[in-house]
């Protein structure tokens, strides 16, 4: 059988349209690909790879975890489930912890512990639920209508009810829209599918008092933002608010699928017996890799380390915009950076994309108009040396080209 590209056409649904490179080996930063080429890797699985490939201590859980039990259901619960949610509940404001298999599996169960939480204290009526345009919280029907972007949401029938949306960073028209009927608000602590867009402080303390005010429940999506993106444990630390709820998964598992919901046992309590499941949610063997993940980035080393790369890269692409003058800006924080086409490039994010696919580096787009890298949190800073080098290429190939 001849395993290549046009094989993913014959038998598999097209909602992707992947490169023709087929990765088959990865180690640290780097990855090779069927014919041997080797790529450095800026991408890391979309803020997934959070310790890079085939880790020592990731490999080593699953192989040790692997030989001794796979899966139960939750009719009883396992070791490694209960040792990773003492572990999340010690190192964050929340006291428990829902297990799930993805991001929006998680923002899913937020969710509907929100409603279930208003309508049990206060009554049907407190059904709304305000988030923000551009925002991105998964693709099940209710997570995706959530998120603000109608592209992803519009074309599958009637829509989940009472959700409405305004513009991030935006307090005044947020002040507007929340009130005493509103039972949850989520948002994501920096933007990551919208342009990696961070929050100002006025406006992410505002809406953590107003949500207080007509007593809803402020949901943080740290999907993309947790396990040390950013330089802190999760988001909200780095920021002086604390949500009510809290969603997490990506780097969770280090690249192996689990979510998590975290709360307080006052919330939590409304998601009785038989309310909420999930057959995989929490398995040993997803648990004991996130387990290792959790250890070994919640260390000072590791979330100091992220800002002393954030510093590589700001540095590094400063000084390949000096030289071509592609950029308009450098957004995000931590590793979950944008580089902002500016006017002369706008549009073209995918061009950069596959120019760096040219010249041996992993990169992604967040939008149009950004060029958005989410490398390893460990990655090292020679490989960041290198990859920067590589992406000057790519930037030369689409300026020469232009």
């Amino acid at each position: 059988m001849q395993v290549n590209r046009e094989l993913f056409n014959e038998v598999m649904v097209p909602n992707y349209n992947p490169s023709e490179v087929i990765p088959v080996k990865g180690e640290g930063s780097r990855v090779w690909d069927q014919q041997g080429n080797e790529f450095i890797d800026f991408a890391g699985g979309i803020a997934v790879n959070c310790l890079g490939h085939c880790h020592p201590a990731l490999v080593g859980a699953l192989k040790e975890q692997g030989e001794k039990i796979w899966h139960l259901a939750n009719v009883m619960t396992n070791e490694p489930a209960l040792r990773l949610a003492k572990k999340l509940t010690d190192a964050t404001f929340a006291d428990k912890v829902y297990y799930a298999n993805s991001g929006a599996e998680a923002n899913e169960a937020a969710l509907k512990l929100a409603r279930r939480w208003a309508l049990d204290k206060f009554g049907a009526q407190k059904s709304k639920i305000i988030a923000f345009n551009k925002g991105f919280h998964g693709r099940t029907f209710f997570t995706v209508t959530v998120g603000g972007q109608a592209a992803y949401s519009d074309g599958f029938g009637p829509k989940p009810g009472d959700i409405v949306h305004c513009d991030y960073n935006d307090l005044e028209t947020f002040k507007s829209l929340i009130d005493d009927n509103t039972c949850a608000v989520m948002m994501e602590p920096l933007q990551g599918e919208g342009g990696i867009i961070a929050p100002e402080a006025d406006f992410v303390k505002g809406v953590r008092e107003l949500c207080d005010k007509h007593n809803a429940l402020l949901i943080f999506d740290e999907v993309q933002t947790g396990v040390g993106r950013l330089g802190h444990l999760y988001a909200y630390q780095g920021l002086g608010v604390t949500p009510d709820i809290l969603s997490t998964a990506k780097a969770l598992g280090g690249g192996f699928p689990i979510g998590a919901m975290l709360t307080t046992t006052e919330i939590a309590e409304h998601l009785k017996p038989g309310t909420h499941g999930s057959t995989y949610g929490g398995n040993p063997l997803a648990c004991a890799v996130a387990e290792a993940a959790f250890d070994t980035v919640n260390t000072p080393e590791v979330l100091e380390g992220v800002k002393v790369r954030e510093q590589m890269f700001r540095d590094g692409l400063a000084a390949i915009n000096d030289k071509y003058k592609v950029f308009s800006e450098v957004r995000g924080q931590g590793l979950l950076l944008g580089a902002v086409l500016n006017e002369d490039y706008k549009g073209r994010a995918r061009d950069f994309l596959n120019a760096s696919m040219d010249n041996g580096l992993m990169s992604l787009v967040a939008g149009m108009d950004v060029v958005r890298f989410t490398p390893s949190l460990v990655i090292p800073e020679a490989d960041i040396k290198e990859g920067l080098a590589r992406f000057e290429k790519a930037v030369a190939q689409v300026v020469a080209a232009k």
